[in-house]
């Protein structure tokens, strides 16, 4: 019998692309994503597609409930940005859901399925935050704060589960090619619009590479961009903040 693998948000971006990966590498998969585009990733690599919105817990439960067995990875990658405009002035509901699928979804699921792998003293978890984990975000503010808040979660997790048999690694991914900024309305802003954004294909290799090999954290970045994240690290969370807002707020 293969190991088996799941990865949510499996339908586009840095999701698909982990999913060809650990086909490529033996695994069975199970991949999710509530748009009708996980039936043409499923396809392609004989996987099973399950669509759910697992911004609810419903869809959540429904995704475990679908797995044959307990899985020998979970990748938890399903995510959206919401931005390009002052917090106050948004829609609440769009920031809810954000939080719903960014955060919510991402302790369900690790409850559910990490219980499994605990019990069986075997498993491996990839939780993706991102580089702007540690930098407040004028202008997407839930966004970044989802991403501190899963950042320090895997953190947590890994050290809890390190005598259980279970690795948790952190993907901390910079700018990447993917269809988010779009879906978010941010291709006017200076980030959304960049050229200089990662292949998600490269990402989700170096994922791989960092999840199988039980590393903490993986940062896939440019080198300036890696250069940018180390010296955040020493800068003013007020500083830290204006740099977000220069990079995310819309051009208009």
């Amino acid at each position: 019998m293969n190991r088996l693998a799941v990865v949510t948000g499996a339908s586009s971006g840095i999701g698909r692309e982990l999913a060809r990966v650990l086909a490529a590498n033996g695994f069975d998969l199970v991949v999710a994503a509530e748009d009708e585009g996980i039936a043409a990733i499923a396809g392609e690599i004989g996987a099973q597609a399950v669509r759910v919105d697992l911004a609810t817990p419903e869809g959540v439960e429904a995704l475990a409930a679908a797995l044959p067995r307990t899985p020998d990875v979970l990748a938890l990658n399903a995510g959206i940005v919401v931005g390009g405009e002052e917090f106050t002035r948004d829609d609440l509901d769009a920031h809810l859901r954000l939080v719903d699928l960014n955060v919510r979804s991402v302790v369900h699921l690790a409850r559910l399925v990490g219980a499994g792998m605990a019990a069986r003293g075997r498993g491996r978890i990839l939780i993706t935050a991102s580089i702007v984990a540690a930098m407040p975000g004028p202008y997407q503010a839930t966004y970044n704060a989802s991403k501190s808040f899963v950042q320090s979660f895997a953190l947590a997790l890994r050290d809890e589960l390190a005598d259980r048999g279970v690795s948790v690694t952190s993907l901390m991914p910079g700018p990447t090619d993917t269809n988010i900024f779009a879906r978010a309305g941010m291709l006017d802003t200076p980030l959304g619009g960049s050229r200089f954004k990662a292949d998600p294909a490269d990402v989700a290799q170096q994922a791989f590479d960092a999840l199988m090999a039980g590393k903490q954290r993986v940062v896939t970045a440019s080198p300036a961009m890696k250069l940018a994240g180390l010296g955040s690290r020493l800068l003013p969370d007020a500083v830290k903040g204006r740099i977000n807002r220069l990079v995310v707020k819309p051009r208009r």
